[in-house]
């Protein structure tokens, strides 16, 4: 039996959740059919654009010393658990959302990149 390469981009294309996969410079290289649902941005406005286009001016120092530690020990704080935070949509309006984030290794080039995999997430409820 023959192995076949899997369909990943239509697996990528057709789930519910944002997939976005950026380089280890933080540009993005790939921006799902959701993640256009989410953030606004088309896929030509996203791919090619840094991370910065969805990452909150106020969040942006703890985000890219999150990601250049990522992407150096190839592997991620959280260990792929989702976690809430805000991001920016097209309209420059802040939006909840809960992301995984993951390193990938390329086994031949030893390249890297981070992908992230989100969903909308409700705002919390003030504390009582």
């Amino acid at each position: 039996m023959s192995e076949q390469a899997l369909p990943y981009q239509a697996m990528v294309e057709q789930t519910s959740e944002a997939v976005i996969y950026a380089d280890a410079q933080g540009i993005i290289r790939v921006w799902n059919h959701a993640s256009e649902e989410l953030f606004g941005f088309s896929q030509a406005e996203a791919i090619g654009q840094s991370l910065d286009l969805i990452i909150p001016e106020r969040l942006r120092e703890a985000h890219w010393r999150g990601f250049n530690a990522a992407i150096a020990s190839g592997a991620t704080k959280h260990g792929g658990k989702p976690t809430r935070t805000k991001a920016l949509n097209k309209a420059g309006e802040s939006i909840y959302a809960e992301v995984s984030f993951g390193v990938v290794v390329d086994p031949v080039s030893g390249q890297r990149g981070s992908f992230a995999v989100a969903r909308p997430a409700a705002p919390r409820a003030p504390a009582a």
